[in-house]
Formats: structure tokens, C-alpha cells, sequence
């Protein structure tokens, strides 16, 4: 079952000309133990089937998924994507920090070893990771990880010698990577560098702010990563931060939104279909100022999901309409 909301933005007379359809989806493929989501996807649960038939339908050229279990080998990403039947040749599984131990008491409750004591939330390593389906070449080899960065090596870190892990706390919770895609223009291909990464929420602690001022990290990191940026990219990445709404630094997300390099297609557009805290947009695809944008679509939520899949249509740089 579907829920019947969605929006789009776009302008229609270009509709037929795009080059490049990239979508976003924070939707739960996550399961309780490793190796549970494969199994659940060889017997072809149906709710995984839902997904599947939701992806296929959007009919996007690139999807990433920021809540995917991990495993080395990317079988279980490769059965997602057989499941989908979308023309997805290349995949890549992202591995996050989510269940990777710290030895460490993080939330400091006097228990070691649990979901919250790791570096980011997870009950093993690899839960609700991330991964790439694409129609098109990934240059894994030329593919960069930031998520070993500690978090008290970023400039200008928020980080305070009080907190718990100081020397070992890395910064990312769910990642940040580059990922350069290989897309046929008009004459040749065009690499196009796609930043991808999940944050930790603002949210979950107490009056010491600790993950709030983890997350405003999180969003630093990448403003500094797009000031060094010089090829097309595509930001697609969940920062848990509602430039308008919610807990968080919110007047960061909107300068982070107001930058030039930048554009927003679905300026204000709800992502996240929450009773409480209630609708936010916390889920973004913002192309780099050289894309022409054609139409911007959230697509509708799916019965027991809360979020959104959203997708972007493109004319690539230097590719002129015909």
C-alpha cells in the first residue's frame, strides 16, 4: 500500500532532454544481526519486494541508499539490486561506522559493548550502512573515505575534552565518502563526484549536547570538503538537520544550503514523515551550480516506512539541450 503523498518541482518543457536521474532513499533495509538482510532477500520478504518495486518505478540512473547492512563481499547489495531489475550493472557497498566498537562507555551508563558505546549507533558493524546502485561505471579504485578522521582532528571541531572517547571518537557516524561516476555526455563521459554520507541525529543526549555538536561536525566536514571541490558533484546525503524545524543547528543547514556552489531543488519539501517530532526534510540531493536542473520529485511513503524516496533529473555541464 502507498500513501498518496508526493511533489514535484519541475519544468516541463525540458522533461524528455535530462541526461542523469540521481535518487536518495533513507528506507529501512536494515536487520537485528549480520547476514539476516540477505536471507530476507533470497526468500523475497515482500516488504523488501515493496522497495524493490518503489525503486524500479522511480527509475532512477543512480540510487543511493543510506540505511543498507554491510558485507565485504557485496552479495547482498548485488541481490538487492537483481531484486530491483533496473539495469543496475554496478554496485558498491559503503561501510559505516555504525556498530563498530570503541571500548569505550560513550553514553556513560556503566555498560560496555552496547549499541550506543560504539562509534555510531548499531548492534553490529555494517548496520544500517550505505550503498550505490548505478547504471553507470563507479571508479571504486578513486573512491575517498573520510570516516577514519578523528573527530577532534577537524578544524574548528566542536568537540570538548570532556567527552567520553576523546582519542578514539571518530567524527562520522553514518560516513562521508566521494564517488566518482563515470556518465555519458553528449561527446564523452564526464566524471561526476557524487558525496555521500548519513549523520548521526542531533538529538538522544542530555544538556551537554554531545551529538548535537557532533552533527554540526558532520555538516562542517562536508562544508569543508565542498571548498576544495572543483568537478561536477552531487551532494546526496541524510544530514539530520531540518534548516527550519526540529533540534540541531538549524541556522548551519540553511548557510549550508545558501552556498553558491550549491542548488536546492526541493527547497522546503518534507523527507521525513515523522509523527514525532513530527515532518521535517532531513534527507538531501543538491547538485553543484554547473547542473541545470529539470525536475525534483518526492516520491510517495510507503505503508511502515516514514521516509521518502526522493530523485533529481539533469542536463550534465557542457552538455547542451539538443
Amino acid at each position: 500500500m502507498i500513501l498518496a503523498f508526493f511533489a514535484v518541482l519541475c519544468v516541463p518543457a525540458m522533461a524528455d532532454a535530462k541526461d542523469l536521474r540521481v535518487g536518495l532513499w533513507h528506507v529501512s533495509l536494515s536487520r537485528d544481526g549480520p547476514g539476516l538482510l540477505l536471507r530476507d532477500l533470497l526468500e523475497k520478504d515482500p516488504a523488501l519486494i515493496a522497495v524493490a518495486d518503489a525503486i524500479g518505478v522511480a527509475d532512477a540512473d543512480i540510487v543511493v541508499l543510506t540505511r543498507f547492512d554491510y558485507d565485504a563481499s557485496g552479495v547482498t547489495l548485488r541481490t538487492f539490486a537483481d531484486l530491483v531489475d533496473n539495469d543496475y550493472r554496478f554496485v558498491l557497498p559503503l561501510n559505516s561506522n555504525s556498530g563498530r566498537p570503541t571500548n569505550f562507555d560513550i553514553d556513560g551508563d556503566g555498560r560496555l559493548g552496547e549499541p550506543e558505546d560504539a562509534h555510531a549507533f548499531g548492534r553490529f558493524p555494517g548496520q544500517e550502512a550505505l550503498g550505490i546502485l548505478s547504471r553507470f561505471p563507479l571508479a571504486v579504485q578513486n573512491v575517498h573515505s573520510f570516516n577514519d578522521m578523528l573527530w577532534r582532528d577537524l578544524p574548528g571541531t566542536l568537540v570538548l575534552k570532556s567527552d567520553i572517547g576523546l582519542g578514539i571518537q571518530r567524527l562520522s557516524s553514518g560516513g562521508h565518502w566521494l564517488v566518482p561516476v563515470l556518465v555519458p555526455g553528449k561527446s564523452d563521459e564526464l566524471q561526476v563526484t557524487l558525496l555521500i554520507g548519513h549523520a548521526g541525529p542531533p538529538v538522544f543526549d542530555g544538556p551537554e549536547d554531545r551529538n548535537g555538536r557532533r552533527n554540526r561536525d558532520e555538516l562542517r566536514l562536508w562544508e569543508q570538503i565542498i571548498e576544495g571541490l572543483t568537478d561536477p558533484f552531487l551532494f546526496m546525503a541524510n544530514t539530520n538537520l531540518d534548516p527550519e524545524r526540529g533540534e540541531g543547528a538549524r541556522d548551519a543547514m540553511a548557510l549550508f544550503l545558501a552556498n553558491p556552489q550549491l542548488q536546492d531543488p526541493l527547497a522546503g519539501q518534507v523527507t521525513a514523515h515523522w509523527d514525532r517530532p513530527g515532518p521535517m526534510r532531513v534527507s538531501y540531493v543538491l547538485p553543484s551550480s554547473d547542473f541545470e536542473v529539470l525536475s525534483a520529485t518526492v516520491w510517495p511513503v510507503l505503508a511502515d516506512h516514514d521516509r521518502s524516496l526522493i530523485t533529481v533529473d539533469l542536463v550534465l555541464p557542457n552538455a547542451p539541450l539538443p
